[in-house]
């Protein structure tokens, strides 16, 4: 397998938390750290209207390393969706912890995908290799 996919549905959140451009960029800023991934770039964050009034919302990615972490807020429904999507194993629990502490969901929904069941596991090494560089690089220039 290449890789976990999580995907979290959260149910009955707050909708001020879920309007917050601010507060859904930090999330998307803290989320590689505490997953013990490698952010590769600050996270893209940007409030979108869609054709139905109440469809609007917050959207927001960061790149990772690993590959991308991205949130989509519906604040009028009280929705919100968390993907975290990764080239290697990570703490589930500990990402719906985390997303459930900032968000608040009465409810939520996970489902987890094994991606590349496929993929040729000799290439898992270089990406292996490659994330160690990467890691190595942000630390050296912190």
């Amino acid at each position: 397998m290449f890789g976990p996919h999580l995907i979290l549905e959260a149910y009955g959140c707050p909708k001020k938390l879920l309007s917050d451009l601010n507060l859904i960029s930090q999330t998307l800023d803290a989320y590689p750290d505490k997953l013990n991934m490698t952010k590769i770039m600050p996270p893209y964050v940007f409030k979108y209207s869609g054709a139905v009034p109440d469809d609007w919302g917050i959207s927001g990615v960061v790149l990772i390393a690993e590959s991308h972490i991205s949130i989509h807020s519906f604040p009028e429904k009280g929705f919100v969706t968390l993907d975290i999507f990764s080239c290697r194993d990570f703490d589930i629990e500990a990402a719906i912890e985390y997303f459930c502490s900032i968000f608040k969901p009465k409810s939520y929904e996970r489902q987890l995908l094994a991606r590349g069941r496929e993929f040729p596991r000799g290439s898992v090494g270089r990406a292996a290799r490659i994330v160690k560089s990467e890691r190595l690089k942000l630390a050296s220039s912190n």
